[in-house]
C-alpha cells in the first residue's frame, strides 16, 4: 500500500499537476488538503479518467479536503465530533481495512491570537476522537498538513523560529499527545536526509535556497507502523510553474488493500 498527503493549495490551480502526479506515481490512496473548492465543482470526472475515485468535504475559496483512492471509501465522518465548525478540515473514510483520516489542522496565525487558541482547541478535540478511533480501528493512518514542525530539525533555523507559530511548544505538545496515543511518524522510522522539509514559503527564493519546515506527517497505528518499509518527501512538484507551497509525502506499507 502507498499512501500519500498532499496540500495543493487549490485543486483548481493545481489539478494538472494533481492529475500528472497520480498517472505516475500511482498511490493506493492520495489525501488532499486546501482543495478550495465547493462540493459541486469537484473534478470527480477528471479524477476518474485516471482511476480514482474521490470522497470530498469542501468549501469555496478556503480549506476543503478530499481522498483520492482506487477502492472505494465507506463510512465517511467530515467533522470533530463536539466541535461545531463550518470550516471543512476533516475527512475520514475506511479503505480496504485502513481507517484514513485526513487533516488540515488550522494554521494559528500567531501565538496568543484568537486563531491560535482555536487551533489549540482543534488539537485538543482532535485528541480525544483519535482515541476512539484507534479503539475501533486496528490500522488507522492520521495523514495531512498539521502546521506543526514537532522538532527543531524539522526547521531550517531553529532559532528564527522559537516560540512562533507553527514551532510553539503548546503545538508540539499537542502533536507530541497524538504519538502519545501509540502513532508512530512514519518519515521517523528511517533515516532520512538533514533539513528535509515540506513546505516552503513562495517569497524569498525559499524553495532555491530550502528554508522550509516539515509540516506535513503521515501517522500511523502500531499496527501499520511495524509494516511500514519507507517514508519519504516527494520535492519534484514543488519545482514546477505554479507549484504548492506544499510537496507531496509518501508511505508504503507491507499491506494489501484487497
Amino acid at each position: 500500500m502507498k499512501i500519500a498527503t498532499w496540500n495543493v493549495n487549490s485543486l483548481n490551480v493545481r489539478l494538472p499537476q494533481v492529475l500528472d502526479w497520480l498517472r505516475t506515481q500511482q498511490p493506493d490512496i492520495l489525501a488532499l488538503q486546501e482543495t478550495k473548492l465547493s462540493d459541486p465543482d469537484f473534478p470527480t470526472l477528471d479524477i476518474a479518467e485516471v482511476g480514482y475515485q474521490a470522497v470530498f468535504s469542501g468549501q469555496k475559496t478556503y480549506n476543503g479536503v478530499a481522498i483520492l483512492s482506487r477502492l472505494p471509501a465507506h463510512d465517511l465522518i467530515t467533522d470533530l465530533p463536539a466541535l461545531d465548525d463550518p470550516q471543512r478540515r476533516v475527512l475520514a473514510a475506511t479503505i480496504g481495512g485502513v481507517r484514513v483520516l485526513n487533516l488540515y489542522v488550522p494554521n494559528g496565525q500567531a501565538v496568543g491570537s484568537d486563531k491560535y487558541r482555536y487551533k489549540l482547541g482543534w488539537l485538543s478535540q482532535l485528541n480525544a476522537w483519535l482515541a476512539t478511533e484507534l479503539k475501533q480501528h486496528n490500522t488507522l493512518v492520521v495523514l495531512g498538513d498539521f502546521n506543526i514542525a514537532p522538532e527543531d530539525r524539522d526547521v531550517h533555523d531553529p532559532s528564527a523560529w522559537a516560540g512562533q507559530v507553527l514551532c510553539s511548544e503548546p503545538e508540539r505538545a499537542a502533536f507530541q499527545r497524538l504519538l502519545d496515543q501509540g502513532l508512530k511518524d512514519t518519515f521517523r522510522l528511517f533515516p532520512q536526509e538533514e533539513r528535509s522539509f515540506s513546505w516552503w514559503d513562495y517569497r524569498a527564493a525559499a524553495f532555491r535556497r530550502n528554508l522550509g519546515l516539515r509540516i506535513d506527517h503521515i501517522l500511523a497505528s502500531p499496527a501499520l507502523a511495524a509494516i511500514c518499509h519507507g517514508c519519504r518527501i516527494d520535492p519534484a512538484p514543488r519545482r514546477l510553474e505554479r507549484p504548492s507551497d506544499h510537496a507531496p509525502v509518501v508511505a508504503e506499507f507491507n499491506f494489501d488493500l484487497g
